[in-house]
């Protein structure tokens, strides 16, 4: 299981009193104007001046989140938008860049950066104003770190380190009012629907287009499937290991999800960034103040959590030495803004501060709740106990200890991976 006890950026936003309100509804079918992922990974989805984050979730106004995108009244919507995810070049590293009209926008940590806007051509030599489209092709997809653009039927390839522009032509792929990367594949949006390309050829292969509904929105009504791009053409795999017993399965501040099983990562519903290096057949795992803890039987392994996941020295170290406890354990968990390790060990639950020296259980409250857990996760909405493929949801951890009665079991695919079953 995951979790950060440092809380994500405000993103309070301001200004709305300058917007009329709209109730725009994805699943409706809409042509979004640009799409970009942010610094955790999370997509974001821009119509208008209207954005929705992530795969389901309300609407809401872009300038909460980038207010100076609204000081601007003679700028028309954003046309493209990306985030550079690039190490090798810090100076625009998990930047986002969004493209309105003439002018280019760099934020970083919802910040604008400083001389910001500028015109297009003092940031990017070579591409032309009033964009329909940008992606990030890191070197690994494109043999150099790249940027698309889309005008119309005009595809640029723009270098990182040489700011040399090549044109191509992509033929037999719609012209893009949007694209972006997800999960190594590209996909370029085109009305209500999208095709899956070769970032280098523009190449499309498989049946395509498809309906952005049946993939990319919890978009219930449209189609078989229904519940986000997990219910797509990757889950055929997936489904089938998540009908076995997971290793660890957890989330995190920004809202990914992880899952663990065997000695590989699984692909989640919004995992964005893996742990390189990491012996990722861990029997639990979770984050203690921003350092990944993975506990494999009677042993800690620790990794600052970074591009990439770097192992800290010293580790592993014995369980007991760290948390004052011996191994294995069935689940470990910390709720977000405290410091406690919640550890559930049999019929037992221990309680241990982080804060203190030595570490050890403060308190021990008998667990018979169930015969075993799989893994436990806590945020904000409370805490959800994994029993094999089911889902069980307190409000707090006093709930979980003192319900008379358990809740309703949910689906774990369904309730934390938007699958249909």
């Amino acid at each position: 299981m995951l979790f950060n006890v440092h809380p994500g950026p405000d993103e309070a936003g301001k200004g709305h009193e300058h917007h009329h309100g709209a109730a725009l509804d994805r699943c409706k079918g809409m042509e979004m104007d640009a799409i970009a992922l942010n610094e955790h990974g999370v997509p974001y989805f821009f119509k208008g001046d209207h954005l929705f984050k992530g795969f389901h979730g309300k609407v809401e106004l872009a300038n909460a989140s980038f207010a100076e995108l609204d000081e601007h009244h003679h700028l028309g919507h954003v046309d493209a938008a990306f985030r550079m995810h690039i190490p090798d070049a810090p100076e625009h590293h998990d930047h986002i860049f969004f493209f309105l009209d003439t002018k280019v926008f760099s934020y970083y940590n919802h910040t604008l950066e400083p001389g910001y806007p500028k015109d297009i051509q003092d940031v990017f030599p070579g591409i032309p104003d009033h964009l329909d489209a940008a992606v990030e092709c890191p070197e690994e997809d494109c043999k150099s770190n790249l940027v698309i653009f889309f005008k119309g039927d005009d595809i640029y390839h723009f270098d990182v380190k040489t700011k040399k522009v090549d044109e191509k032509v992509f033929k037999g792929m719609p012209n893009c009012t949007s694209a972006f990367r997800w999960l190594g594949h590209y996909y370029c949006f085109h009305g209500h629907d999208f095709s899956k390309f070769d970032p280098m050829t523009g190449e499309v292969h498989g049946r395509y287009p498809k309906d952005a509904r049946k993939y990319f929105m919890r978009c219930s009504k449209y189609g078989e499937r229904k519940g986000g791009f997990l219910s797509g053409e990757y889950t055929t795999e997936l489904f089938k290991s998540f009908r076995v017993h997971l290793d660890a399965i957890t989330s995190d501040d920004g809202g990914n999800v992880y899952a663990f099983r065997g000695n590989r990562k699984e692909m989640s519903f919004l995992l964005s960034r893996c742990c390189h290096h990491c012996h990722c057949n861990s029997n639990r795992t979770t984050f203690i103040f921003s350092n990944l803890f993975s506990l494999q039987d009677d042993k800690v392994f620790v990794y600052k959590i970074g591009e990439p996941h770097t192992h800290l020295e010293g580790y592993p170290k014995p369980l007991k030495e760290v948390l004052g406890i011996e191994g294995p354990v069935d689940a470990a968990f910390i709720c977000k803004d405290h410091h406690i390790v919640h550890i559930i060990k049999g019929k037992t639950l221990y309680k241990v501060d982080m804060q203190a020296n030595p570490r050890v259980p403060s308190k021990e409250i008998p667990f018979t709740r169930f015969k075993y857990v799989d893994d436990v996760m806590c945020g904000s909405d409370g805490v959800r106990v994994v029993v094999g493929g089911h889902l069980y949801h307190f409000e707090s951890i006093m709930a979980m200890e003192t319900a008379k009665h358990d809740p309703e079991p949910k689906s774990v695919p369904q309730e934390l991976f938007g699958c249909d079953h």
